[in-house]
């Protein structure tokens, strides 16, 4: 079988191309990014985590993310729904190379992200089919290749992840911060560009790959500030810019509202504290596109394109197909992309590992100086933790340490969110799922099996869990068990609250025989034990 993949991994020589951009950048933005490797090829963590296709340059890197998923048989569920957040503060103890200090939120993830799903007439698993927008007559989830609704037939699909970035290490074009001390937030919007039995042409797979984005930063005017289509992004696109840009500050509580429109998808976040307003549509007169889908042409050719969610309302059923998640309205955390390293050399390796890493590993590549970070000058890799023991999974999230002076001095709090309300009713159901068997592989994990999958995972020493917080108003934190405030933890491990292993069928090619894998540690409550009342706890 072809494992699943995430096609986000990276060269050395890509990332001194790129550090070579940002120290000698002139008066005109360097084409870098665009010049050298697609952008999901390049920039980890930042692009959904895909299935069913071979793996970049014969490596697989694929994503840890915790996340929550909320049902609704509701109308408009599917594609309209309203958040409050509170980001996090951090550990007033900064991050020190020998890992002695605190441990701060862009060591634990890269982002966290706010989904749904939506139409690609383009995309996987059938280019050129129309896709309704905003309807559940989309939904194709039978693993019966003789039944209409077989999930083969299932319309292309993109997927929305409106991403926060942590501030206070490398620059976001090579690293994970915009800034060194203010959050961002972007919209992406990740399509592939693949029928079940083909790939695109050359020309694409070597300019935007198989895996392509769409991506703008959140602006004050909702006009991207540089172009955000996958064929003419540059250096500029994935540069926040201050005086365009949506910039928010650790603390500040956000309303963000996702939601369909005429002109396409709607992201809008509000800042309470300070009274700022970002958004961003995800339109083609924003200059929004997808790559068409042309297997047998010689050049790669885009089409601009409105984006607009796919389905009505969410449940199980509402699946986008070449995802190992399981998701359609979701929020989820991107963790296991940080470890620390004491020496990075001249291809952008770990040479002399840090922290709880005690020998080179596999893992320790994609590696980036503190001499460029923003703020906290330490080095560190971002490739996939696959042997887990990084910062995600050490005891340095909030809420491990049963001293509360002690967790707040080392640990960054972390975000405070609501449940999405939609339509001003709550959803009624949720689920916890983390794709851990996915990136488990390398401990001795197998996914058509589910033989050797575990959570937490071999070699960590503790996995995040998601507990609520607040009485009269409700919200989700993430980290551990003796969080101020706590009123669920769901059992108290990440073993009970992701439950069992989740068998997921995924389409194959005419002739081939039907796939179940085990991508999924997945738990469905039969409610939602955490209703939004239109506030944040305090």
């Amino acid at each position: 079988m072809r494992r699943k993949v995430l096609l986000c991994a990276v060269t050395g020589s890509v990332v001194l191309g790129l550090l070579a951009a940002i120290q000698t950048s002139t008066a005109e933005p360097t084409s870098a990014v665009s010049e050298t490797e697609p952008y999901c090829e390049t920039h980890l963590g930042f692009c959904p985590d895909v299935r069913g296709y071979n793996e970049y340059e014969g490596n697989y890197v694929g994503h840890d993310e915790p996340a929550l998923l909320f049902y609704s048989n509701r109308a408009g569920s599917g594609n309209s729904n309203t958040w409050q957040l509170r980001l996090p503060t951090e550990a007033p103890t900064q991050p020190t190379q020998n890992a002695s200090g605190g441990t701060w939120n862009f060591q634990r993830s890269v982002t966290f992200w706010i989904g749904m799903a939506l139409c690609d007439t383009q995309g996987y698993p059938n280019p050129g089919k129309p896709c309704p927008r905003d309807s559940d007559k989309n939904i194709k989830d039978s693993s019966d290749p003789t039944s209409p609704n077989w999930v083969g037939n299932h319309v292309g699909a993109a997927f929305l992840e409106l991403q926060f970035y942590p501030p206070g290490w490398t620059p976001f074009i090579v690293g994970t911060s915009c800034d060194a001390t203010k959050w961002c937030v972007a919209m992406t919007v990740t399509g592939v560009s693949l029928s079940l039995d083909q790939r695109n042409n050359k020309s694409c797979l070597d300019q935007i790959g198989v895996q392509w984005q769409n991506f703008a930063f959140l602006t004050r005017t909702g006009v991207p500030h540089a172009p955000p289509d996958p064929l003419n992004v540059n250096d500029s696109t994935y540069t926040s810019n201050p005086s365009t840009d949506l910039l928010m500050s650790a603390g500040d509580e956000l309303t963000i509202s996702v939601h369909d429109s005429a002109a396409g998808l709607v992201t809008a976040v509000r800042d309470a504290t300070t009274g700022t307003h970002g958004s961003m549509v995800a339109s083609a007169a924003n200059g929004f596109a997808h790559p068409l889908f042309q297997p047998d042409a010689s050049a790669c050719t885009e089409k601009s394109y409105s984006f607009h969610p796919m389905y009505a309302t969410s449940s199980p059923h509402t699946r986008v197909p070449w995802a190992v998640h399981t998701y359609n309205v979701a929020f989820s955390d991107e963790i296991g992309h940080f470890e620390y390293c004491n020496h990075v050399n001249g291809a952008g390796s770990c040479t002399d590992p840090g922290g709880a890493d005690a020998q080179k590993d596999d893992d320790d590549t994609f590696c980036l100086d503190a001499s460029i970070s923003l703020l906290v000058s330490i080095s560190g890799c971002l490739g996939s933790d696959f042997d887990f023991d990084g910062p995600a999974y050490q005891p340095d999230w909030a809420g491990t340490l049963s001293d509360p002076v002690e967790d707040r001095r080392l640990h960054s709090r972390s975000f405070v969110v609501t449940s999405p309300s939609t339509g001003g009713a709550n959803y009624t159901r949720m689920a916890f799922e983390t794709d851990l068997p996915d990136i488990e592989f390398a401990v001795g994990c197998d996914v058509t099996t589910g033989f050797g999958c575990s959570n937490p995972p071999p070699g960590a020493a503790f996995y995040p869990l998601y507990s609520t917080t607040g009485t009269n108003n409700c919200a989700w934190r993430e980290g551990g068990t003796h969080m101020p405030r706590t009123t669920n933890t769901f059992g108290g491990s990440s073993a009970a609250e992701y439950g069992g292993l989740q068998a997921t069928y995924y389409p194959q090619a005419p002739g081939f025989p039907p796939e179940f894998d085990y991508e999924n540690f997945r738990r469905v409550l039969s409610t939602n034990p955490c209703p939004n009342t239109g506030s944040l706890p305090g």
